[in-house]
């Protein structure tokens, strides 16, 4: 299976209050998801992120962007499949 991306959509711009406008991961959370090896534990923070905008709001724009980017690394991720049972 082909490594989970970052959910990092290459803006980069950290302007809420420490948080990317593009993807709300702090600078922290970049470096640990790069740490990240297992699949199962790259999953995971791509929910932690996903929750994290939720609460932040303004992340409309992410999952569009990330499931692009999935699709050309040939990554099919849960969450990111509306038909699964949650």
């Amino acid at each position: 299976m082909a490594k989970i991306p970052s959910p990092c959509i290459d803006v980069c711009k950290f302007k809420r209050d420490g948080h990317c406008i593009g993807c709300s991961m702090t600078k922290a959370q970049k470096s640990t998801f790069k740490a990240l090896e297992k699949n199962a534990h790259r999953e995971a923070f791509v929910e932690l992120v996903v929750a994290q905008q939720a609460v932040m709001g303004r992340y409309a724009h992410w999952e569009p962007a990330y499931e692009k980017k999935c699709r050309k690394k040939n990554v099919s991720l849960r969450m990111l499949n509306k038909d699964a049972a949650a």
